[in-house]
């Protein structure tokens, strides 16, 4: 990938070793190709390609998804555990069909309480559903953040909340982003998410933080958090 950055080799090359890793069972090496083919779909979200780098994904991703399944398996390690979110949370997120219906039935039985979802799933759900979500999706979700009683669960929902696709919830997000729901410290992980969750999100996210930009300023003054901001 550094080589293709640098315009040494064709990125078509890098695919085509990526399309090699479909049997490698290590969590390490499915994170970079995860964090590589993202900056990839950032890139290409300004493309007509954007449709088809999903298709790559999902072709790449669904075979180490259908052997991890949902459930842990007798005997697996804690690196296991952190693949099968990465991993069902890149499908979710591309539209693997089959990972879209089983996040949004465990979605449904997490919210009425009949099996509440473990923490490592969490995440990739949330992820899934928002991303094929619609204002009653976010609604539910700001719901579950006001009634978390843990500050990790209300994080871990203000992270994932920019998934949301449509225009005018990105835009209730970045409103919620600066409400008093959201502790000031954790406002800044909020409108990264939505930078960082679709072209749309990243344009909202821009003027946002341009509009409010002497109240977010005056919140933060010189800290490490207003350097983060414009970083994401």
């Amino acid at each position: 990938l550094s080589q293709a950055r640098a315009g040494i080799i064709s990125t078509v090359e890098v695919l085509k070793v990526m399309e090699a890793f479909v049997n490698e069972p290590n969590y390490t090496v499915w994170s970079d190709l995860s964090c590589n083919l993202g900056i990839l779909s950032t890139l290409l979200s300004h493309t007509d390609f954007y449709e088809e780098i999903q298709v790559f994904v999902k072709d790449v991703f669904s075979p180490i998804g259908e052997r991890l399944g949902w459930d842990p398996k007798p005997g697996e390690g804690h690196l296991d555990a952190l693949l099968r979110g990465l991993v069902l949370g890149k499908l979710g997120k591309a539209g693997h069909k089959a990972t879209l219906e089983e996040a949004r039935r465990r979605f449904k039985d997490h919210v009425e309480g009949k099996h509440i979802l473990s923490a490592d799933l969490r995440s990739p759900v949330y992820v899934t559903i928002l991303k094929h979500g619609d204002s009653t999706t976010l609604d539910t979700m700001l719901k579950l953040h006001k009634q978390a009683d843990m500050q990790e669960e209300k994080n871990r929902i203000e992270r994932v909340l920019g998934a949301i696709s449509q225009p005018e919830l990105i835009q209730k997000v970045l409103t919620f982003a600066l409400s008093e729901e959201v502790r000031p410290q954790d406002t800044v992980s909020v409108i990264g998410g939505v930078a960082g969750g679709s072209k749309q999100g990243r344009k909202a996210a821009w003027k946002f933080v341009r509009d409010n930009w002497e109240e977010l300023y005056n919140r933060y003054q010189g800290g490490f958090l207003i350097s983060r901001l414009i970083k994401v």
